[in-house]
Formats: C-alpha cells, sequence, structure tokens
C-alpha cells in the first residue's frame, strides 16, 4: 500500500560516465578547458549530491501527495493555485525580492540556510543603474 507518495530512498538520476577531454599528457588542460569546466561532465561525487540538490522539490512532492491523500483533490491544487500566483508577482530588476509569499506557502521562512546568510544584499557588488538595468531587461539597450 503506498497511498502514491513518492520514494523517499535516493536514486540517482543521470548516471553516466563521460571523460573530460584530456591534453598531450593524459590530464585535462586548465588553460583551454577551464579549471570548473569539467566538473558538469563528471560523475557525481557523492550519492548524496543529486537528493540534496533536489530536496525542496522531493519534500513538495511529498507534500502534496499526503495533502491529496488525507484532505482530497482540492488542497493540493489551491496550494498549487496560491504558489503560481506567488510566483508571478513581479517587481522592477534592478528591486531586489524577498519572496516571503512562497516561503510562507512553502514553509521554508522557518529554515535558516546559507542563501539567507551569505547571499544578503549588502554584499552585493553589483548594484546598477536602475535605468540601465530596465531598458537591458525590455531590449532597448
Amino acid at each position: 500500500m503506498s497511498f502514491g507518495l513518492p520514494s523517499v530512498k535516493v536514486k540517482p538520476e543521470n548516471v553516466c560516465n563521460i571523460q573530460p577531454q584530456e591534453g598531450p599528457f593524459g590530464v585535462p588542460n586548465p588553460m583551454i578547458a577551464g579549471i570548473g569546466s569539467n566538473k558538469p561532465q563528471i560523475a557525481v561525487s557523492h550519492p548524496l549530491e543529486i537528493s540534496e540538490r533536489n530536496y525542496h522539490l522531493n519534500m513538495e512532492k511529498m507534500n502534496m501527495a499526503m495533502l491529496r491523500n488525507t484532505q482530497g483533490l482540492h488542497a493540493p491544487l489551491k496550494l498549487s493555485m496560491e504558489m503560481k500566483f506567488a510566483n508571478k508577482i513581479g517587481r522592477l530588476p534592478f528591486l531586489p525580492s524577498s519572496n516571503l509569499q512562497s516561503d510562507v506557502l512553502t514553509g521554508r521562512y522557518l529554515d535558516i540556510g546559507f542563501e539567507d546568510i551569505l547571499n544578503t544584499r549588502d554584499l552585493c557588488e553589483v548594484a546598477g543603474q536602475p535605468h540601465a538595468v530596465v531598458e537591458r531587461s525590455l531590449g532597448i539597450l
């Protein structure tokens, strides 16, 4: 009896062993390919890396399945509609968005992560001129 819940067991999605381009001595040339260019081509370094990358998506799927099984089809539909509307809220490109409404709907406002500490506006080096940023987003520049 599965109740339609997604599996909690970690399953690798894309496991492929692609060899990076090697130079004349059998090692990749960082002057041509760059230092970090081979990371996406190499398989994951740890089995939990894919699971951690998709943690919030997996939790959302499990919560939606649990809502559907306990309250019926209307609860996940209503919540997904509210999430869609919360993600559609737009601001001017130079104004930062806190995404508070979507964080409240998903429950992420209770979590403190790296993005809350290391990704603040105070540490941002690129502010940009408001008129130039808007004109670039509209395709005028």
